[in-house]
């Protein structure tokens, strides 16, 4: 699949295609029935099947403290998409000067000029352009003018599927890990790269792999019983989602003590999938009951993942 990042790289090549435009956050199951009808439609007509997705989300730059959490980030977004069969991932950056875009320049000069679509994909309650002015109606009006079908998101949604992105965070934010995977249709997992840390766990006995969350909130937060994927292997762990309160975080992140396992995991990619919550984060009043803390946690852990 091939992936554009940004407006300066969308070439000539890339003119004509079936798109769809919105979030995917999470690619669940809902989505993957809109984007198979997508991809059926792309290839009947025999046009690239290609997803538009915004970096960050509108809501992380006018509102990020009410923004909702990620159910997925970019990368874990693109592998989906990849997996489903979807040609073309484009991601645009939005910022405040993207937002300034009018609603009819973002039809005629992004949507027809420069891609040049055929058939459209969208949620009935989609708004673009700058103040948010243009609508499904206007998109409508507009393809008669420009000789492209709009179609809604529902049309292409399975009869009975009520799946939504915001089930799945609540079932997440509930610790329901088996229902959010019935509605993702595989288990929810938070993949990233290992980062240098400030080695505290090492000095309390458990070390542990660091993954930044950067600017994206997680859906979940505490400590958790979990499953780390390694290069194929899969280990036991416990794991804390958060900003480690005790020794005054100031970033979200995820710190997973991996059992039985040895050797660097630094620079390394690795999924954790939360299996139980152990408890919800807090702060201690000293590392030594910290350290405490975590040992029985860790016993949980293993308990909970024997069990």
């Amino acid at each position: 699949m091939e992936l554009i990042r940004g407006l300066h790289n969308i070439r000539d090549k890339h003119k004509g295609c079936v798109l769809t435009i919105g979030k995917f956050d999470g690619v669940h199951l809902g989505h993957q029935a809109v984007l198979r009808s997508l991809i059926e439609k792309a290839r009947s007509m025999q046009l690239p099947a290609t997803v538009m997705v915004f970096e960050p989300q509108p809501e992380e730059v006018f509102s990020p403290q009410h923004a909702p959490a990620r159910i997925s980030r970019l990368r874990d977004k693109y592998e989906q998409l990849r997996l489903l069969g979807v040609d073309r991932l484009l991601c645009i950056r939005f910022d405040r000067a993207f937002s300034e875009m009018s609603a009819c320049d973002f039809v005629e000069q992004l949507l027809v000029s420069k891609l040049g679509i055929r058939f459209l994909v969208v949620g009935d309650d989609f708004r673009f352009g700058k103040a948010r002015s243009g609508d499904f109606s206007m998109l409508q009006q507009e393809g008669l003018r420009c000789g492209f079908d709009v179609v809604s998101t529902r049309s292409f949604r399975l009869q009975d599927c009520r799946i939504s992105s915001t089930e799945v965070r609540d079932a997440l934010a509930q610790s329901q890990f088996d229902r959010a995977e019935a509605m993702l249709g595989r288990p929810f997992s938070i993949i990233g790269k290992v980062v240098h840390g400030d080695k505290k766990g090492r000095t309390l006995g458990f070390p542990t792999a660091n993954v930044l969350l950067n600017r994206c909130r997680a859906p979940l937060a505490g400590v958790f019983a979990v499953k780390v994927s390694i290069d194929g292997c899969t280990y036991n762990g416990v794991a804390n989602i958060g900003n480690r309160p005790t020794v005054n975080g100031q970033r979200s992140q995820l710190e997973v003590h991996v059992f039985a396992f040895t050797g660097s995991l630094y620079g390394r990619r690795i999924a954790v999938v939360p299996v139980a919550k152990i408890r919800d984060e807090m702060k201690f009043a000293s590392l030594e009951a910290l350290q405490q803390q975590i040992g029985q946690d860790a016993s949980k852990a293993r308990e909970l993942l024997l069990a």
